[in-house]
């Protein structure tokens, strides 16, 4: 169904949006990965991407990937004026590199 609307209404992020979470959520990550991948690429500005993207990259163990999708998330709710998303990339940039100090602390 979301293929379809993709189809139906390029320019709509929504349904690359929703078609990601769905393969995230469904346990299908290297999917919802290239689906968030492809939309960061196509629509830069969709400023929900980035916490979603940076989630799944964690999921797939690809920690330093995670950290540089929220800083360009970041960058993007900067520029955009989306505080609301930005301040939620701000806090899982933020326990990311906790758990990564922490991590090298133990080590």
């Amino acid at each position: 169904m979301l293929l379809g609307f993709i189809q139906q209404k390029p320019g709509d992020p929504f349904p690359r949006y929703a078609l990601a979470q769905e393969y995230k959520n469904a346990g299908r990550l290297d999917e919802a990965w290239a689906t968030f991948e492809a939309l960061m690429a196509a629509m830069p500005d969709y400023t929900a991407t980035y916490l979603h993207a940076g989630n799944a990259l964690l999921a797939l163990g690809r920690r330093a990937e995670a950290a540089d999708i929220y800083r360009r998330g970041i960058e993007v709710c900067a520029r955009r004026g989306d505080a609301h998303a930005g301040g939620e990339l701000e806090g899982a940039l933020g326990t990311l590199q906790a758990q990564l100090a922490s991590d090298a602390r133990e080590r």
